[in-house]
């Protein structure tokens, strides 16, 4: 029972989350982007799939509101299902607009919709390379963040980076690939970052 309920909170709070996207998309407000730090989106990369997915939901929902129109308490039932599929489509994608990668002077926080929130320190970045893959096999110790069948970024870490699963679970990794829409913009960044100069000590203290 403790399993079912940690499994349904889970769904409810991820459909939550899309919802409150929706929202942020329409008012134009980024979530998790603070002074000093840049967001990267991703969204083009499955912009096209996501628009084909709603448009089939759409068209779905049109023919079976024909075929079973003369049984109003299914037709009920099959409107309300197909609508809600349509708003979830449309929280997905305003998920991946509103909660894109971020990154600050010490960490790059990488996302994916609801369901990703991974923060890499980057003094854990041992290399990062511009490396397009649309192919992916999982393996242990590696995570692949893929928009639209595709990975366009690679972070190689020096350290294990601990991140949560959809239902919770902890996992470590020492590789990540990514998709953004501006690689080459992010890995110069990476790098940049990762080289910038330590603070000089306060000679006071």
């Amino acid at each position: 029972m403790r399993a079912a309920a940690r499994i349904a909170h889970v769904l409810v709070r991820h459909e939550l989350l899309l919802l409150a996207a929706i929202v942020r998309w329409l008012g134009r407000r980024p979530h998790g982007v603070g002074d000093g730090q840049r967001g990267f989106g991703y969204a083009r990369g499955q912009g096209a799939m996501l628009f084909g997915f709603g448009f089939v939901c759409v068209i779905e929902t049109v023919a079976l509101s024909v075929l079973v129109r003369g049984f109003p308490l299914l037709h009920l039932v099959f409107l309300v299902v197909d609508l809600y599929t349509i708003l979830i489509v449309v929280g997905l994608h305003a998920a991946s607009v509103t909660r894109p990668h971020v990154l600050s002077a010490t960490a790059l926080r990488l996302r994916r919709f609801a369901t990703v929130d991974l923060s890499v320190p980057l003094a854990s970045v041992a290399a990062v390379h511009r490396e397009l893959r649309t192919t992916h096999v999982k393996r242990a110790g590696e995570l692949d963040l893929v928009v639209g069948s595709q990975t366009s970024i690679t972070l190689e870490l020096a350290e294990p980076v601990t991140y949560r699963t959809f239902f919770g679970r902890r996992r470590t990794v020492r590789l990540v690939r990514f998709h953004a829409d501006e690689p080459d913009v992010l890995v110069t960044e990476l790098r940049q970052g990762r080289t910038a100069p330590s603070p000089l000590p306060d000679p006071s203290a």
